[in-house]
């Protein structure tokens, strides 16, 4: 399986909270400390360039530089790591890049169980190792929480210049409707394991 760089970003990349602890994926493990480092990174630098968007242009700027900006980041994170660095949904912003595989499709709907069972959504992450004719390949995901910034390009009530902006470069969008709380989607991070 080649590792694919699929950065679903959203203007409101700010609300990437990062609580890192999971049951599913040892806090000693070193490919699973390595992939929350690399979300740190993503996260960091994204949330910082979307601050500064937000500061000089509201949402609405934040969503040009989302667009532009974020698959730059994700790109020259996997680039530089060695792993596969990306964000998928179940409800995604931008289909092209955000569709979940087979696997993490299972991760996402295994997160919202949990999510229903009473964990929060910040606490969600799942580590494994997957095994195909490829070869074995270690895979990381971490449940995005929706917060209260993420709700300006996200929620229920999304102002109309933002909604033009989202239509204009997310045309197949389906990453509206989220309250508080709810899974937005999850970083994947995969890098093939050489034996």
């Amino acid at each position: 399986m080649q590792p694919i760089v699929r950065p679903i970003l959203t203007a409101t990349g700010l609300c990437l909270l990062m609580s890192l602890t999971s049951a599913q994926a040892s806090s000693d493990d070193p490919m699973t400390e390595q992939a929350k480092g690399l979300i740190k990174q993503f996260a960091g630098q994204l949330q910082s360039e979307l601050k500064a968007a937000i500061q000089t242009g509201g949402p609405v700027e934040a969503v040009a530089v989302c667009k532009e900006h974020a698959p730059v980041i994700a790109a020259e994170l996997s680039e530089s790591s060695g792993w596969s660095v990306g964000r998928v949904s179940l409800k995604a912003r931008n289909t092209t890049l955000g569709t979940p595989d087979v696997w993490e499709t299972q991760v996402l709907e295994s997160f919202e169980t949990r999510l229903a069972d009473g964990q929060p959504a910040d606490t969600l992450s799942q580590a494994e190792v997957i095994e195909d004719d490829q070869g074995r390949t270690f895979r990381f995901m971490k449940a995005i929480p929706t917060g209260e910034v993420c709700l300006a390009c996200h929620g229920e009530a999304i102002s109309e210049p933002v909604a033009q902006a989202l239509d204009e470069y997310y045309p197949n969008d389906q990453a509206r409707g989220f309250k508080i709380g709810d899974i937005r989607g999850a970083f994947t991070l995969s890098k093939p394991l050489h034996d």
